[in-house]
């Protein structure tokens, strides 16, 4: 009797990790995205228990670098274990060298990769076919899916053809478009793909692995005289491959009922244009193929799944012998090449072919660029031209170099009674997590298929997102956006006048709105765009106040349960009561650890998703007439013609033209201070009465949204709101005022936690942003009218003079309460005017760096820091590389001023100013002041020695070197880097931002991971003691050290930073980072306060500072800035954290012992540190002079 069809939910990662569970003994693993939700979910399942076809966990083992992970997997293989990876893009390429080795030695490893960009003149974490076109001349196989369902179908044939043939596998699948993308899916029989592996290959890979018991050598190096033969004798292995994946598909498809071959054709049988393809994109061809064979045309599509070897064999047996014209496309771009990878394949195989045809390449797709059906029409119709245009682009304006298809209108081709629907949220608001939870409810529970996939920009959470989900009667092809929802939920009612939320809306269509207005207040205050095409298009408008419901039940800020519910009773899409019988259930799956009380907002949240209202739409809106545009003053062309666009979600529609000058991804600093988005739900209001001048919440605001202003007797005449007097000397007749940035606030309420108030209470409270709007007119005003005053302090004596610095970071898209940027925001204050910044990749890039966000900005001189990324793994070399180039221009300067003097050509003025520099050319402080003096003076004067001096001018001031990254970068994959680099002895400045897991991938562990943390890659808690980067840095005895916490030490994190710059030596600071992946009890609002004191007070963090200056001076270079913690405050700490407490409801034993473990921990470090601090130092002996 046949098996009932099972079917599943799931993304194209899960697929992916589901069949390399099966087959796999051991995974090497390393966090990228868009991979590591497949490294993941093996993580998961064998912390579960969960069995291979071996019947045995799989054991994970996560590395330090994919570097270490493809080493790993090699050496496994090597003694005798079925291994795998998971990786994508830089990653891939640090696998290359063990590639080669794993190819050579004809080892049967698989890599599943979810293909994505490269990095080049910029990061994008998005998906094409850049990195997977770089390893294809390592020797692996390549195996290419397009679906979610292909990947569930067919990547068992890398595991089963591996083992066959000897050769390694690269499955690979496009990055988030389809690793991201949830389909409903069959799932594949297990127990009938099991069967198919071949047990006398397998034991014979056994038996070829290394032991003892049958010694043998592999990785000799060979000579000229046989290496080049050796070589060669591998040729029948590649020979193979392809007669075995084809016999594994045909066995495959006697399973699934659904035939693949080595290539796959669609279409006509008699087409004359094919396209030739691999990955998401030959869905959306298939779709404009039933659309154009409907019309009578002949067309078709190859679509490839063995990429290599490539067998010209069975390409042809598919191609239509009518063909005449064929386009290849390729998701890649191979600059100075003849053509892409894919293209000079099919070149090449047609080459001399009899009635041989036409063959022309395109490129598309870049960075998950979306590639639409209106796309595949351009492709077509380029095909019937008298003469096609080869080497083009399609799905950009390239009107630089002219190599675009012309756009298209888009047509809807999804199929009949496909609902489409879009929600746009806010990151970390659970409107994604929602509708996740959504598609799996249709999915699981009707007959229905469906799709859901997620686009968002590159901010962290508070960002833009919008979901795309379809569902329907027949299976989805549609891999590319929604643009002509049935429905839309706008989530965030700030997106109104921010992004076009209604584009697309089908006519009859239905709108909900999440909006604190009553619907009086919406007819009024709706822009007139959105009115008009409501009325026009007959589109129903429902309001709900989500937003007032979230804080009545206890949720905060998050309105998403309470939307997915409204979002079911409105569309009916499956019966209501249904609905919330599973969206109960899925709260319970989900939230069960967190005990009862959440569980039980969460229901009364699905019971409120029915307090919707619906609102008349007037027939007169259809005739409103544009809104004036307000004019926006001092806004320059590239914020008005790149940043706003892209900002507006219109990026898309940028033509090359506009980069033209910036085409190697130079960037200018300080746009994101004209974002204003205004999604805070709430945000501070001064009670000045209350204030003290401290300065504290500007300290550890993470947007630098609320500033400290001090205004002198013109500044207050012009003023329109109320000061206190300035507190200090240095402000005699002055005003102070505490300013908040409302559309920048992200609402985190850190400001208002830390504000120690006076007698009669805070200085600042939350409320909702609404009533504040008209306060923003007042930081307009500061902003532009108001000078700095902190020439009148010195801004490195005290936290509260630090902050009467203009921050040179802000705005950045760090979340909401981040612990990292208050730190960052720090150093530029303090350093800013002089600083240069090599960042590791991670959240520190991200949010200091993604286009068109730029939250590094300059002074009023045009100072600022200058900020640049190379990579993850080299961050600390790149930043080292930096301090080479100016030690090397400023050694040419001192040379050059050196024989000014001598030979006496300047001033003496000159050469007094040159005398000075050469003395204090180190001093940042005062190589400031005297560039100041000496460029107009060598500007005026022609000797050729000022000449060029003058060329060399901006090398004048000493720059602050600062190398930043996480956790991630500095305790795993860059710390061979970055020892390197302390123990170079140069001046450097490492700031290592804690956040003890890797926060830009989603909370993976890292070294710094402590014990009993979960984390993803230690789903059942992390068993090994955190590494002690500060001690190990120590060790060199000439190495600045200090270990801060800003929120629990405000005077010690200052201190640190001031000693580590002016320190003559590398420093480096290891920064406590509280993360919205530890999952605060009390919310984020308490991450740069009380989070870090009680972290500090508990011994789970310890404050030291350890410096080599004093050892010089007989004094011990350890001081212990912790009190003598507070012990049986220790469990507690790790109780107010998700990371812990999760542990705890999962695997209750286990906790117990890792939490006891980890206070040992602590306690032993501890002692350490106060063993170091009481050692009784005496200053060296100076010998005398002989």
């Amino acid at each position: 009797m046949a098996k009932q069809k099972k079917f599943l939910t799931c993304d194209g990662n899960q697929a992916a990790a589901h069949i390399a569970y099966m087959f796999s003994e051991v995974a090497a693993i390393y966090p990228i995205t868009p991979s590591s939700t497949m490294a993941e979910y093996v993580d998961e399942w064998a912390a579960a228990g969960r069995k291979n076809i071996f019947g045995e966990k799989v054991q994970v083992q996560e590395m330090q670098s994919e570097a270490g992970a493809a080493a790993a997997m090699h050496g496994s293989l090597q003694a005798g274990a079925l291994t795998s990876t998971f990786t994508a893009s830089q990653g891939l390429l640090l696998m290359i060298p063990n590639m080669y080795k794993v190819a050579g030695e004809l080892l049967p490893g698989v890599y599943h990769v979810s293909a994505r960009a490269l990095a080049s003149h910029a990061l994008s974490i998005f998906g094409d076919h850049q990195d997977v076109m770089a390893v294809r001349q390592t020797g692996c196989a390549m195996f290419a899916t397009g679906s979610v369902q292909e990947v569930m179908d067919m990547a068992a044939v890398a595991h089963l053809a591996a083992i066959k043939t000897r050769i390694p596998f690269v499955h690979f699948f496009d990055g988030f478009r389809t690793s991201h993308e949830i389909q409903k899916i069959e799932e594949i029989d297990g127990e009938a793909v099991a069967a198919l592996v071949d047990q006398k290959d397998l034991a014979a890979f056994r038996d070829r692995a290394l032991n003892s018991e049958s010694p043998v050598v592999r990785g000799t190096a060979q000579n000229p005289d046989i290496y080049f033969q050796a070589r060669e004798a591998c040729n029948p292995f590649y020979d193979a491959v392809p007669g075995v994946v084809e016999y594994y598909l045909n066995e495959l498809a006697k399973i699934t009922g659904r035939q693949h071959g080595l290539f796959d054709y669609y279409g006509a049988p008699d087409a004359d244009r094919v396209i030739i393809a691999m990955g998401s994109a030959t869905e959306a061809i298939r779709e404009g193929i039933d659309y154009l064979t409907e019309k009578g045309e002949k067309v078709g599509l190859v679509s490839v799944h063995l990429y290599r070897p490539f067998s010209a064999k069975h390409f042809l047996s598919v191609l239509p012998k009518t063909a005449k014209r064929i386009c290849v496309l390729d998701r890649t771009k191979e600059p100075g090449a003849g053509g892409e990878p894919l293209y000079l394949d099919v070149k090449d195989v047609l080459y001399g072919a009899e009635n041989q045809p036409l063959v022309v390449g395109g490129r598309y797709g870049l960075s998950s660029k979306d590639f639409t059906p209106s796309q595949v029409l351009s492709v077509f119709e380029n095909l019937s031209l008298p003469s096609p245009r080869n080497q083009f682009t399609v799905g950009i304006v390239d009107d630089v170099t002219f190599t675009s298809l012309p756009m298209k209108e888009e047509i809807s081709m999804g199929g009949a009674g496909i609902y489409e629907a879009k929600f746009y949220g806010l990151g970390a608001d659970g409107t994604v997590g929602a509708n996740k939870n959504s598609i799996k409810i249709i999915g699981d529970n009707t007959d229905k298929y469906c799709q859901a996939y997620f686009a968002y920009d590159s901010k962290k959470s508070g960002g833009f997102t919008c979901s795309h989900l379809r569902f329907g009667d027949s299976p989805i092809r549609s891999t590319y956006l929604v643009t002509t929802p049935d429905f839309v939920a706008c989530h965030v009612q700030a997106y109104l006048r921010l992004y076009d939320v209604t584009k697309g809306l089908k006519k009859n269509g239905t709108f909900l709105l999440n909006t604190v207005w009553t619907a009086e207040e919406v007819k009024n205050n709706l822009p007139v765009n959105v009115k008009r095409y409501l009325a026009k298009n007959n589109i129903t408008l429902y309001i709900i106040n989500a937003t007032n419901i979230a804080q009545e039940i206890g949720l905060g800020h998050r309105t998403n349960t309470i939307l997915q519910s409204a979002f079911f009773k409105i569309t009916n899409v499956i019966p209501y009561e249904l609905a919330v019988e599973k969206m109960k259930y899925a709260i319970v799956k989900s939230y069960g650890k967190k005990g009862e009380k959440v569980i039980n907002m969460n229901y009364a949240a699905v019971d409120r998703g029915g307090e919707y209202e619906k609102v008349e739409v007037p027939a007169e809106w259809a005739d409103l007439a544009d809104e004036n545009e307000v004019i926006t003053k001092n806004v320059p062309d590239f914020i008005k013609n790149i940043v706003a666009p892209v900002n507006a979600q219109a990026g898309d529609d940028l033509p090359v033209s506009v980069f033209k000058g910036r085409e190697d991804g130079t960037w200018i600093q300080g746009t994101s201070k004209f974002e204003k988005r205004g999604v805070a739900a709430t945000v501070p209001v001064w009670e000045m009465d209350n204030c003290i001048q401290c300065n504290q919440c500007a300290y550890v605001c993470p947007h630098a949204a609320i500033r400290p202003f001090v205004l002198d007797e013109a500044e207050l005449a012009n003023a329109n709101f109320e000061t206190l007097k300035a507190n200090g000397k240095s402000f005699t007749g002055m005003g102070y005022r505490i300013q908040v940035d409302v559309l920048d606030c992200m609402g985190c309420d850190n400001c208002a936690e830390v504000c120690p108030g006076n007698k009669n209470g805070k200085a600042l409270k939350m409320v909702p942003i609404e009533t504040q709007y008209d306060n923003q007119v007042n930081w307009d005003y500061c902003v532009e009218n108001v000078k700095s005053k902190q020439h009148l302090v010195d801004v490195k004596a005290n936290v509260k003079n630090s902050q009467l610095a203009t921050p040179l970071f802000e705005f950045s898209g760090a979340c909401a309460g981040c612990g990292e940027t208050p730190y960052v925001k720090l150093v530029s204050q303090l350093f800013g005017d002089r600083q240069m910044v090599a960042n590791a990749t991670g959240c520190s890039s991200i949010y200091s760096a993604s286009a068109p966000s730029t939250p590094y900005t300059t002074n009023d001189e045009g100072r600022g820091p200058a900020w640049a990324n190379s990579l993850f793994e080299d961050n600390a070399e790149f930043g080292l590389g930096m301090v080479f180039a100016n030690d090397q221009m400023r050694d040419r300067i001192e040379r050059l001023m050196t024989s000014a003097i001598n030979e006496n050509c300047c001033s003496e003025e000159l050469k007094a100013l040159f005398t000075e520099w050469i003395e204090n050319k180190e001093n940042g402080d005062k190589t400031k002041e005297l560039a100041a003096q000496i460029k107009p003076l060598i500007s005026k004067h022609d000797c050729a020695y000022c000449k060029e001096i003058d060329g060399l001018s901006k090398y004048l001031v000493k720059q602050s070197q600062w190398i930043i990254g996480g956790d991630g970068w500095a305790y795993d994959i860059g710390f061979g880097g970055l020892d390197h680099v302390i123990a170079s002895g140069k001046n450097v400045n490492i700031l290592v931002l804690d956040t003890e897991v890797y926060s830009n991938t989603g909370g993976q562990a890292s070294k710094s991971t402590p014990v009993g943390a979960v984390a993803k890659f230690a789903a059942s808690g992390k068993r090994i003691r955190k590494k002690d980067l500060g001690m190990i840095a120590a060790t060199y005895g000439y190495v600045y050290v200090a270990q801060i916490s800003l929120g629990a030490n405000q005077a010690q994190a200052l201190k640190a930073i001031r000693e580590a710059e002016a320190y003559d030596g590398p420093s480096i600071i290891i920064a406590y980072s509280p993360c919205i992946s530890h999952g605060l009890v009390s919310g984020m609002g308490a991450s740069n306060g009380d989070q870090q004191i009680m972290a500090v007070k508990s011994g789970y963090w310890h404050l030291y500072r350890y410096n080599p200056e004093l050892e010089k001076e007989g004094k011990n270079p350890m001081q212990l800035d912790s009190k003598e913690p507070q012990w049986e405050l220790f469990q507690d700490f790790l109780r107010s954290e998700v990371r812990y407490t999760s542990l705890l409801k999962q695997f209750p034993e286990e906790a117990k012992q890792l939490f006891i473990a980890a206070e040992e921990n602590a306690k032993w470090r501890y002692a350490g540190y106060k063993r170091m601090s009481e050692q009784v130092f005496v200053a060296p002996a100076i010998e005398a002079e002989a």
